[in-house]
């Protein structure tokens, strides 16, 4: 297939799932599970480690993967949603899907689907196509293991399909309510829905409550549960604005000098749940993880936007902090980078928290520019604004988020800081506008994308 008609149909592809968009978020695990059974139960064939929870389940996915990646595994990585290009979204050993594996596979999917619809099912939506794909491609590129991020909940999201080695959730808050719950014990109860029969359930809460619904879902379905943080103990030993070092006494080992090029206290909690999900895989499956492969695993991580700092003069920090408990940890980490005036560019869906939200982030701020994610989702963007000017900060209301941060860069001295958070559907833009704008620049850090 020559250049133009792989890109011109890989285009048609990608047209063809954001048409899917259409069909909206429809949870439930009855199209899935028809869907591959006309496809020959393809998710059966791999061992899965299988991720979910509100904060942190990206991170911790990607670690998983990146410690079995440096034991010598070959692992897929199913995470959502992709920052720059829709294929991050499936990666096996830190390659994206090719194109023209898209192309095949969704020619595959399609006359599954539409022959479900003909025969009076419902269409399978965007995220469960792209589940469906991922799987398939994962099982005939014979992965080792499969590590998935769960999208939204647990029990009803369309992952749902496999029969995981390992279940882990990473924490439970305040998200997605309209579909979840709208207090932590329902919520809980919807994430712990990834808890099955023949399984080991590793989870980083610290919620007595959460933890005792998982606790019981756990003895109701015979699996044995782990508790980072009471199980496993951690202790951070240096920080500084580009990577940390901790101490971490696992279940198996004590880990010093572990190196993570992750900034936040939160990504200790994370990255001791990917070495304890390890452990497990160690001891429980006998699966060969050396000490060297956790080290460099945490040490080579790379996983853009979530607390990333592209510049160092003047200090320009991106972070997808898009709920309540990730502005909470962005607030804790703002006052450890020194700096003159701090600007703050936010922008969020209007199905968030935002007044908690702009309460929590907007006072550490001198200026703030508000701006509005590429997202159906993101509503009234600038009554984010009028929340914001509630704090006696003067307030600028840019709704492309490239101009959002061009303007913020013009307004930015050697000394001051950029925080730039929200909805991950803005930090892409507005990252890429900043890499284009600075990558001329010395003090840039290299390889961003």
């Amino acid at each position: 297939m020559c250049h133009n008609d792989l890109e011109k149909d890989y285009q048609e592809s990608l047209e063809y799932l954001v048409n899917l968009t259409t069909f909206g978020i429809n949870l439930g695990l009855g199209r899935m599970q028809e869907l591959f059974k006309r496809l020959g139960n393809p998710e059966k064939a791999l061992r899965v480690v299988h991720v979910g929870g509100t904060n942190g389940k990206g991170s911790t996915t990607v670690m998983i993967a990146r410690i079995l990646q440096e034991a010598g595994y070959k692992v897929g990585v199913f995470t959502s949603p992709h920052l720059h290009d829709w294929r991050e979204r499936m990666v096996i050993n830190d390659q994206m899907i090719p194109k023209e594996k898209v192309i095949r596979a969704l020619s595959r999917l399609r006359p599954y689907s539409e022959a479900m619809v003909a025969e009076g099912f419902e269409h399978p939506t965007e995220f469960e196509v792209s589940t469906a794909l991922a799987l398939l491609y994962f099982a005939e590129e014979n992965v080792d293991f499969a590590v998935l991020e769960v999208g939204l909940g647990g029990a009803i999201d369309s992952t749902n399909v496999v029969s995981p080695l390992i279940s882990v959730i990473t924490n439970i808050g305040m998200d997605h309510m309209d579909y979840l719950g709208n207090d932590l014990i329902s919520i809980a109860k919807v994430k712990a829905g990834i808890i099955k029969p023949h399984s080991i359930v590793v989870t980083a809460s610290e919620n007595p409550d959460v933890i005792h619904v998982f606790r019981e879902q756990a003895k109701a379905v015979g699996v044995p549960l782990c508790l980072v943080g009471e199980d496993v103990r951690w202790e951070s030993t240096w920080s500084g604005e580009l990577e940390q070092e901790f101490t971490l006494r696992g279940l198996n080992a004590t880990y010093s000098n572990l190196r993570l090029p992750l900034i936040g206290f939160h990504q200790l909690r994370n990255a001791a749940t990917a070495v304890t999900v390890c452990e497990i895989l160690q001891t429980k499956y006998g699966v060969h993880i050396p000490q060297e492969a956790i080290y460099a695993g945490l040490r080579e991580i790379k996983w853009p936007g979530r607390l990333e700092l592209l510049s160092l003069k003047p200090k320009i920090l991106l972070d997808g902090a898009h709920n309540l408990d990730g502005a909470r940890a962005l607030v804790q980490e703002i006052p450890l980078y020194s700096r003159d005036h701090l600007i703050l560019c936010l922008g969020m869906l209007a199905d968030k928290e935002r007044e908690k939200v702009v309460n929590m982030l907007v006072p550490l701020a001198d200026e703030i520019i508000i701006t509005r994610p590429n997202s159906p989702r993101a509503g009234d963007w600038r009554a984010l604004g009028s929340l914001a000017t509630q704090h006696g900060r003067p307030v600028t209301c840019i709704e492309d988020p490239k101009e959002a941060v061009i303007f913020a860069l013009s307004r930015l001295k050697e000394n001051d800081m950029l925080c730039v958070t929200g909805s991950i559907y803005m930090l892409a833009d507005a990252r890429l506008a900043l890499i284009n704008e600075l990558k001329h620049k010395l003090f840039v850090k290299k390889n961003l994308l």
